[in-house]
């Protein structure tokens, strides 16, 4: 069981940590659109796409950025009494309150889904039966059967109109992937209770 659990660690930080280095460069990404924002309200007509495009960005920062800041703990947290505890006390503490935060993000991954569902057309609040059928349509008939499954595309209500459910799509890989982290540092945390490392 240990082998597998290092194993599954190894494969989650390593990927997170690497997703996490490329998307810390997001931030240059959302100064840069900002900048042209600014630029071209000053020196040419305003750019109807800069404010969502920055949001998008922000948002795919923030969510994909996530996963690698657990890793690191560098995420908000309060430090009242937890700093002075040894390091089985705090393995101890941290194995039980990431059982809530697993809970938490699971239902913001169901929540992530659900608007997923809900910005391909899909109108009711089962969003894994719409995937199925858009899954079976998708293989039985090509992409044309699977248009036919796709409802009305939901888009932004603004001047410039994008498709929403890309940063949807991000929303849940981010969403996944910080389940994947969390639970890779509970398996940390058990073993520090053991005495051991992963």
């Amino acid at each position: 069981m240990l082998k597998v659990a290092r194993a599954y660690v190894r494969v989650v930080d390593s990927f997170n940590r690497r997703l996490g280095k490329v998307v810390m460069w997001g931030l240059f990404v959302m100064a840069g659109i900002l900048l042209w924002s600014s630029v071209s309200k000053t020196f040419f007509s305003p750019s109807l796409w800069t404010l969502e495009v920055a949001q998008f960005a922000m948002v795919a920062y923030y969510v994909l950025g996530g996963p690698y800041s657990i890793q690191l703990g560098s995420n908000v947290r309060m430090d009242l009494f937890y700093a002075d505890w040894s390091l089985k006390k705090k393995a101890w503490f941290d194995a039980f309150t990431v059982l809530l935060l697993l809970f938490y993000l699971g239902v913001l991954l169901y929540g992530a889904l659900n608007s997923f569902a809900y910005s391909l057309g899909h109108f009711t609040q089962e969003p894994f039966s719409f995937y199925r059928d858009l899954a079976f349509a998708f293989v039985t008939g090509g992409p044309d059967a699977a248009n036919e499954v796709l409802g009305f595309v939901e888009r932004s209500p603004t001047a410039w109109r994008p498709y929403v459910w890309p940063v949807k799509l991000i929303m849940i890989i981010g969403f996944f992937l910080m389940l994947l982290q969390v639970f890779a540092e509970f398996l940390k945390d058990i073993a520090r209770i053991k005495g051991e490392t992963i």
